[in-house]
C-alpha cells in the first residue's frame, strides 16, 4: 500500500499558493492582488511561509494519509 496523502497535499498546496496565480500577498500596490501573474521576492517569501505552515499542519499535526492498493 502506498501513502499518497503527503504527495497530494503538497501538490495541491503548491498549485494553490503559487504567487500570482490565484492571489498574491503582498500585491503590487495593494495588500492582496488577484490573478495578476506577477510576483516579487517578498511575495515569494510570504507564500513560502504560508506553504510551510499549512503543510506542517496537514502532514504532521493532523496526519493526512491516503492509502491505495
Amino acid at each position: 500500500m502506498a501513502d499518497w496523502g503527503p504527495v497530494l497535499i503538497a501538490t495541491l498546496l503548491f498549485v494553490l499558493l503559487t504567487p500570482g496565480l490565484l492571489f498574491q500577498l503582498p500585491g503590487q500596490g495593494r495588500v492582496v492582488g488577484f490573478t495578476n501573474f506577477q510576483t516579487s521576492g517578498l511575495s515569494i517569501l510570504v507564500h513560502t511561509i504560508i506553504y510551510f505552515a499549512l503543510i506542517t499542519i496537514f502532514l504532521i499535526a493532523i496526519g493526512v494519509h491516503i492509502y491505495t492498493g
